[in-house]
C-alpha cells in the first residue's frame, strides 16, 4: 500500500503508511503527515542547514542510525550539499520545503538534526546553542536553568530563544551575525557555560561525564563545533507519545505546565496555527559575537 501526499507543488509516495512507529500506534503517515502540517514554520528554521537523519525503520523499539550521506535513491528535486569531513567530503540533505520533510518522514526519518550553519557559508554559524540537560534535578529546576541562561545572555549583548527539546531538557538559542568561525562560537559558549558554572557551581556545571555531575545542571555547549547538529525545532523525537521540540514564547518558561516534552505531533500543529511561531523572527535579533565576547570576557576576570 502506498499513501500519496500533496505537499506544495510535489506529490510523495509513502510506502507502508499504515506501519506503526511508536508503541502507541502512531503511524509512518502521522508522521509525514505531521510535516506536511508544520512545514510552514519548520521550513525557515532548517532551509541551507545540513541535515543528520535519525532513522527508525522498525519503529522507536527497534534499531536506530543516523545517516549523514544523501543516498542515491533521493529524489532529483530533493536539494544537497557537499561538506568536507575528514579524508573527503560528505552529500547532506537540506530541506527547503515541507515536501523533503515529508519525504524523509516516508524514509523513517523521524528527527532531522541540523547544522548551525547554512549551506551558503558553512564556516560561519548563526545560531549559538545551550543544551541544558538534567542530572537528577526536577523539570522546574531546568526551566529555571533556562532562564537563567537567557539572562545570561542579555547581560552580553545577544537575544535568547528557548525550546523544549521533547526529551529531557531545554535548548537556548541566539541568533548571531555570521562573523565568526565554529571555533570562535565553540569557544565563547565554553566560556558562557563556564562563568555560569563559575557563579553557581552547586546548580550548574561543565562535566561531561554523567557520574561526575551530581544533582547539577550540565550546560552542554558541543553542539556548537564544526559538523555537530541540534535537534531542529519542530522535529518529533524517537520517545513515547511522539514529544516534540518545540519553540516557546520566552514567558512560557515560568510556566510550571512547560515541560521538556509537553507538546506532541498532535498539537503542535494547532499551536502554531493559533498563535504563530515563536521563533518566526529569530534571525531579526542576530548579533555579533564580538561586543559579546569582550563583555564575557571582563565577567570571567571578576569570576576569576
Amino acid at each position: 500500500m502506498t499513501l500519496t501526499i500533496h505537499s506544495g507543488r510535489r506529490d510523495v509516495a509513502i510506502t507502508r503508511p499504515d506501519k506503526p512507529l511508536f508503541p502507541d500506534g502512531t503511524t509512518k503517515a502521522d508522521l509525514a503527515r505531521y510535516y506536511d502540517a508544520i512545514g510552514p514554520a519548520m521550513v525557515p528554521h532548517v532551509a541551507g542547514r545540513p541535515l543528520n537523519l535519525e532513522r527508525y525503520p522498525d519503529g522507536i523499539d527497534g534499531a536506530r542510525f543516523f545517516q549523514q550521506k544523501a543516498s542515491g535513491h533521493f529524489p532529483a528535486w530533493i536539494r544537497r550539499v557537499e561538506v568536507r569531513k575528514q579524508g573527503g567530503t560528505v552529500e547532506h540533505v537540506v530541506a527547503e520545503e515541507a515536501a523533503t520533510l515529508v519525504y524523509l518522514a516516508g524514509q523513517a526519518c523521524i528527527t532531522p538534526h541540523a547544522w548551525t550553519s547554512r549551506a551558503d557559508r558553512l564556516e560561519r554559524p548563526d545560531r549559538l546553542i545551550v543544551d541544558l540537560d538534567p542530572s537528577d534535578g526536577s523539570e522546574a529546576d531546568v526551566r529555571t536553568a533556562a532562564a537563567d541562561v537567557g539572562d545570561a545572555l542579555r547581560e552580553l549583548g545577544l537575544e535568547p530563544f528557548a525550546m523544549t527539546t521533547g526529551s529531557r531538557g531545554f535548548h537556548v538559542v541566539t541568533p548571531l551575525q555570521r562573523r565568526h568561525d565554529h571555533d570562535a562560537v565553540l569557544a565563547f559558549a565554553r566560556d558562557l557555560a563556564t562563568l555560569l558554572a563559575g557563579r553557581e557551581p552547586d546548580r550548574f556545571t561543565t562535566e561531561q561525564r554523567k557520574a561526575k555531575r551530581g544533582a547539577r545542571i550540565l550546560l552542554d555547549v558541543l553542539r556548537n563545533a564544526w559538523a555537530h547538529t541540534a535537534v531542529a525545532p519542530y522535529a518529533v523525537r524517537a520517545r513515547p507519545g511522539a514529544p516534540v521540540a518545540t519553540p516557546l514564547r520566552w514567558e512560557e518558561l515560568a510556566d510550571p505546565a512547560t515541560r521538556p516534552n509537553r507538546w506532541t505531533l498532535r498539537d503542535v500543529p494547532g499551536r502554531v496555527a493559533e498563535a504563530g511561531d515563536p521563533w518566526a523572527r529569530i534571525g531579526d535579533a542576530a548579533r555579533s559575537l564580538g561586543p559579546a565576547r569582550r563583555r564575557l570576557d571582563a565577567l570571567l576576570e571578576d569570576v576569576g
